[in-house]
């Protein structure tokens, strides 16, 4: 195993509009300053500050200029399309962003020989099977996104052998926007005392972005290369985690609604149970590299309107912030 002093430097994060890599840019920015940049799409034009750049992962030539004036040792690739609807509606741009920005991406990491780690999902998987998925498990999407991130999982492995591919569950922190992330999105309509429909039968695998951000620091400096599975040891469905936000943030419980998948209607479609099983993660380390989401045991929801029940506890948009992020 490599030293901690081996963190190959400079380090490039794409993706700095989503969760992952808004929370990783932050993390390693901050632990190592100016040898960390980040990119962000040219149409982000509001995400500035320093260390910050803009290029599109499906640029191959900006991505080329890119890598040739910085010449980066490392990169945390989390750049994607996740929106499931736009993927579905525009399949075209599912492909040159999950697709061809990934395809950039490792090309360039090969050509540097830069340790590279490169996130895809949990939703590669249909759920049809009662979820605790491993890595062996054939990938059976439901969705444009989740085919795509398929697709660029292969691309990652064949042009960059020396890659770790980290399928993710639902990373538990803030976004730059309020909204692209679960806890954003699912908070922003109970701020506004509006409705949330979330689903009873889509299970998740979540893990906080402290836990996330530390297992790509470790990995960074280690060359473990291949498929793994990072989701959290605590299954938690859709309207689950939407209770515990309700609860712990002080939110009017009756703005949460829930329904099972099927009543959603088709567009998108629904994955259902796809937890992972993490296993093989955590041999590498040998031990458990996550906590539980939620990490307090009174947190976890016991039936469905167990978050009508405050126990004096008002909550608060800090709470959340605390305890769930």
């Amino acid at each position: 195993m490599r030293q901690p002093s081996d963190l190959r430097l400079p380090l490039l994060i794409t993706g700095l509009a989503g969760v992952p890599g808004y929370n990783a840019f932050a993390y390693f920015r901050k632990r190592l300053g100016d040898s960390v940049l980040a990119i962000r799409p040219h149409r982000n034009w509001r995400l500035t500050g320093p260390g910050i750049l803009a290029c599109d992962t499906d640029d191959e030539a900006g991505m080329d200029a890119l890598w040739d004036e910085h010449r980066f040792q490392s990169v945390l690739s989390f750049a994607g399309s996740c929106h499931l609807k736009a993927c579905e509606l525009d399949p075209q741009m599912a492909e040159r962003i999950n697709v061809q920005g990934t395809r950039n991406v490792a090309r360039n990491a090969a050509r540097y020989n830069a340790r590279m780690i490169h996130l895809s999902s949990d939703l590669v998987f249909a759920g049809r099977s009662g979820g605790n998925y491993s890595e062996a498990d054939e990938p059976d999407p439901v969705t444009v996104y989740g085919k795509t991130m398929v697709v660029g999982e292969q691309e990652v492995q064949d042009i960059c052998p020396a890659a770790c591919v980290l399928r993710i569950s639902l990373p538990m922190g803030p976004s730059f926007n309020g909204h692209a992330g679960a806890i954003d999105w699912i908070e922003s309509r109970f701020a506004k005392n509006k409705p949330a429909t979330l689903y009873f039968d889509e299970v998740r695998t979540p893990t906080y972005v402290d836990c996330m951000n530390r297992l790509y620091d470790r990995l960074l400096r280690r060359s473990e290369a291949g498929l793994f599975h990072a989701g959290g040891p605590r299954a938690m469905s859709l309207y689950e985690i939407a209770q515990v936000i309700n609860r712990v943030g002080g939110y009017n419980p009756k703005m949460l609604k829930g329904c099972p998948r099927i009543e959603a209607g088709p567009m998108p479609p629904r994955a259902g149970n796809v937890t992972m099983n993490s296993d093989k993660l955590c041999a590498v380390f040998g031990e458990q590299v996550f906590a539980p989401w939620p990490n307090q045991h009174h947190l976890i929801p016991e039936h469905r309107t167990w978050h009508h029940q405050r126990n004096g506890d008002t909550g608060s948009p800090e709470r959340v912030v605390e305890l769930l992020t």
